[in-house]
């Protein structure tokens, strides 16, 4: 089995480049020495790629084996967080280091949410893509953007061609969620991709992205690259070389699995035990979206290659991450997102680069806010947020007074039209809620008055909603540390108000 999977995915990198060998996929790409001077012209500055997936939960990586290699020659992430377990309000987080209560976007569509949002406010003005292009990187932006940017509203003043400031390079499609039948605008010029094989939308990434990195080899300047995939989102199509892969492979079933929390909220509670028909879907789509992530481990594969073939590799951080988790049964729930959870809220980050720490994990809290004002860190730059840089934990620190608490703020029931994300009651539908996570616990407030405080050292996979044992002075306590971070504008206050008691 292992080696029929080595020689697929050899098979694959030569799909993507057309140039890669068996033998050279089946293993992957180790990094340079460390220490020595990197060779080409960007060598002053480091390269960065950025490897954004879509609704990619952790227990998703033990499939990874390209992932896995990073992890081996990086800095894993145990405690990195989303600002919203939603596509669109992540991404405007990542892009311009801020939370939804400063980027407006706290939905993917509608009057409070989705790209257009992101535009009418100028929001595209303030992204660290713009940064890096005036300190003089050379910038790519390759398929998925912000939700609702082409095919939006007819009477939008934003053409399907439009490429927002900031980026060298744009090959961004609109519904790439098939994987087929998409078109790209390619710097401005609309492309459709159909369903031939050579038209899989991971691959064409890839593709792509090789020839970003073979054309900065030669620019004299460094880059930025991201990658910003569909897959494994719904509908979970794999490339055709992975669709017979893990035959019987089911989803883990933790301790949460078809579990109800005591006294959950309204919007959770009721709900049924799993059927077996709901079981067996469940299993297919995580299945599924085990399948879905071999293109993206193949295109990291190809994207290192590349790397290494220019010898930039040990001049390149490399950050591999996603938009949001996904629950796949917990909590009695159908494929879905959008809670406070950990299955939502914490996903993979996975950093290699010059001076990054080899084979090592920090548990030091991060969210997706500080990704901005990291790459502008890399690049020699600055970008105003809400985020903080984590460049001293990239080197090798362990500061003293790192914060302790990060925030999640939600709109919800969403119900909106032409949202890929809409969910029934049976993947759970949040009220709108802010939710505070520290090492310790998770604390939730809904708008409609209801809340949940689950001690996270006890109770790890949040099945006590113990907030009725609060004495009324820790709830108030709750509150006003909560309200400081809702309230928070800048990177100073936010990065104070990060900070909180670390009882109850």
């Amino acid at each position: 089995m292992l080696l029929g999977f080595a020689v697929l995915a050899g098979w694959a990198l030569a799909t993507i480049t057309g140039t890669a060998s068996v033998a050279s996929r089946a293993k992957p790409v180790a990094g340079a020495p460390r220490g020595t001077a990197a060779a080409g012209k960007s060598a002053s500055r480091p390269n960065i790629v950025f490897i954004l997936t879509d609704d990619l939960s952790t227990d998703l990586i033990p499939y990874m084996r390209q992932v896995r290699a990073l992890e081996a020659r990086g800095l894993t992430f145990e405690d990195y967080f989303v600002s919203d377990s939603l596509c669109c309000p992540s991404r405007a987080s990542i892009f311009t280091g801020s939370f939804p209560h400063d980027t407006g976007v706290f939905s993917n569509v509608g009057p409070d949410g989705g790209f257009h949002v992101f535009y009418d406010r100028g929001e595209v003005q303030s992204t660290f893509n713009v940064a890096l292009q005036l300190a003089g990187y050379r910038t790519a932006m390759m398929g998925k953007y912000l939700n609702g940017y082409m095919g939006g509203p007819a009477e939008s003043p934003v053409p399907d061609t439009y490429v927002p400031p900031g980026w060298d390079e744009w090959d961004v499609a609109g519904d790439g969620y098939p994987e087929y039948s998409y078109t790209l605008n390619e710097n401005g010029t609309l492309q459709y991709y159909g369903h031939e094989p050579q038209d899989y939308l991971t691959d064409v990434l890839a593709r792509k992205g090789v020839d970003f990195i073979d054309s900065s080899a030669g620019s004299g300047q460094p880059f930025f690259l991201e990658l910003a995939t569909f897959a494994p989102h719904r509908p979970y199509t794999p490339a055709p070389r992975d669709a017979g892969l893990f035959p019987g492979l089911k989803a883990p079933e933790p301790p949460n699995f078809d579990v109800l929390p005591t006294d959950p909220p309204r919007w959770l509670a009721g709900h049924p035990p799993l059927t077996a028909r709901k079981v067996r879907r469940i299993n297919h789509v995580f299945r599924l979206r085990v399948q879905a992530v071999q293109s993206v481990d193949d295109m990291i594969g190809a994207i290192e290659a590349a790397l290494a073939a220019h010898h930039m590799l040990r001049n390149t951080y490399i950050v591999f991450s996603s938009d949001n988790g996904l629950h796949t049964g917990e909590y009695r729930l159908m494929p879905g997102k959008l809670t406070a959870f950990d299955t939502d809220i914490r996903v993979p980050l996975v950093v290699t680069g010059p001076q990054v720490p080899e084979g090592k994990t920090t548990d030091a809290m991060a969210e997706n806010i500080d990704l901005a004002k990291t790459f502008t860190a890399i690049g020699g730059t600055t970008l105003p947020g809400d985020g903080h840089s984590l460049m001293s934990l990239l080197e090798g620190e362990q500061p003293a007074d790192w914060r302790n608490a990060i925030l999640v703020e939600h709109h919800g029931p969403d119900v909106g039209k032409n949202d890929p994300d809409a969910q029934d009651r049976t993947s759970g539908n949040p009220t709108t809620y802010e939710a505070m996570r520290t090492h310790r616990f998770l604390y939730v407030e809904y708008a409609d008055g209801e809340r949940e405080f689950y001690d996270l050292v006890s109770d790890p996979y949040e099945l006590h909603n113990i907030v009725a044992s609060l004495a009324p002075g820790e709830l108030a306590r709750l509150h006003a540390e909560l309200a400081k971070l809702e309230n928070c504008h800048t990177g100073s206050t936010c990065w104070a108000a990060m900070h909180v008691d670390k009882d109850p």
